[in-house]
């Protein structure tokens, strides 16, 4: 002990005082370091549970976004399932419109032809008539006789007969 003395240590109060610091490192653990300690340790997992939880939530996304693009690439084949129908649709409405104003026309050209051959008949009839009448009346001024309707009748099949020879 005379070497701790000679340094100034006094036994008594080393023991003191290690007493006293062990009696304030047992209050600091139990009621300072363990609740500091516990609480890292809940924090640890608090962060692990979130690491897992944030892992989850990548492969939820992943999964959603996957059936998304599943959605969306449906959607678009429907989509152009549905344009193709169309332009299918309007073509055979316009190849039908077509064939319809086909045979409208081909109706009105056949009408027209109708018509024009009903006319052409009229105007032949009209100038058959017309050349008989001016038959007979230049037979009359060049014969210088006067024609009966006999005479008349007989030029004017005479003269049809000809103009249709």
């Amino acid at each position: 002990m005379g070497l701790l003395q000679d340094l100034g240590v006094d036994g008594p109060k080393l023991i003191a005082q290690l007493i006293n610091f062990a009696i304030v490192l047992f209050v600091l653990w139990r009621f300072a370091y363990k609740p500091v300690l516990e609480m890292l340790e809940n924090r640890r997992q608090k962060i692990a549970e979130s690491m897992d939880n944030a892992e989850k939530i990548k492969a939820e996304l992943a999964e959603t976004q996957a059936e998304r693009n599943k959605v969306l690439s449906e959607a678009n084949q429907k989509a152009e399932k549905l344009i193709a129908d169309a332009k299918e649709a309007a073509q055979q409405v316009g190849e039908a419109e077509s064939q319809r104003a086909v045979k409208q026309a081909e109706e009105i050209i056949r009408k027209a032809r109708e018509a024009t051959e009903a006319d052409r008949e009229q105007m032949m009839v009209e100038l058959k008539a017309e050349i008989g009448r001016l038959v007979v009346d230049t037979t009359a001024k060049v014969s210088g006789k006067v024609l009966t309707s006999d005479d008349h009748q007989r030029l004017i099949d005479e003269t049809n007969k000809e103009l249709a020879a």
